[in-house]
């Protein structure tokens, strides 16, 4: 028997190996972390004083995140830009409370729950800046991609793979597959955008993305092409 193995046998008996690696612990939680654990886990008026400078923070957190990205939101005034942020505070609560046994002292509790709100602050913001947009479902540039500049051989290569491509998407992929490979990869749509337009999770749009990249990549693989040189150069 390989001495390599997970036991070894000693005298008719199976005994552990002794060089397993531990369990790794979680980190000891500094003061301030296990006071905010401890006071949003009361009841009664001391949760409600947690809460409310909890949510305080967040939405701190949010007007930051707001007023960082408000240059690519110009239609929206100050009261819209305020009211905005505290929806992605009031969703960022709602979400750390429902967390709090999953935090594991990585940071500091607030640094883990700044973060909600920068998240939900940014996925506010790109709704927002979609909203009244039609979503692009089908490509609207291909010359985006065209090989001008190129050596004449490798022109030629991308045209080919571009071609491939085109095929894979028209004849391979199911309309749903379709809709939403074009309007995330290739028109740039951002998923919860997506998300919320075709009424599904964000999830679910992932899983249906990997699928149309999988059948996209065996297409060009039965074409005798391969998406990977392509990104890799």
């Amino acid at each position: 028997m390989s001495p390599l193995g997970a036991a070894t046998v000693r005298t008719g008996s199976v005994q552990p190996a002794t060089d397993l690696p531990a369990a790794t612990a979680s980190p000891p939680l500094d003061r301030e972390s296990r006071e905010w654990l401890r006071a949003l886990r009361l009841r009664g008026p001391a949760r409600d004083d947690a809460v409310a400078r909890l949510h305080a923070l967040l939405l701190r957190a949010a007007r930051f995140e707001v007023a960082r990205r408000r240059k690519s939101l110009p239609h929206l005034r100050g009261d819209d830009l305020d009211d905005l942020a505290h929806q992605a505070a009031d969703d960022a609560l709602v979400s750390v409370l429902a967390r709090l046994d999953s935090f594991r002292g990585a940071s500091r509790f607030t640094t883990w729950a700044y973060k909600f709100a920068l998240l939900e602050a940014a996925v506010r913001l790109r709704k927002s800046a979609w909203q009244g947009r039609e979503i692009p479902l089908e490509p609207e540039e291909w010359s985006l991609f065209s090989g001008e500049g190129l050596e004449p051989d490798a022109e030629a290569e991308q045209s080919e793979l571009l071609a491939a491509v085109r095929s894979g998407i028209d004849d391979v992929l199911t309309p749903h597959q379709r809709r939403v490979l074009v309007a995330l990869a290739l028109n740039g749509v951002p998923i919860d955008v997506l998300a919320d337009r075709l009424g599904t999770t964000r999830g679910a749009l992932y899983k249906t993305l990997h699928d149309a990249r999988r059948k996209l990549r065996k297409h060009l693989q039965d074409c005798g092409l391969s998406l990977d040189a392509q990104e890799t150069t």
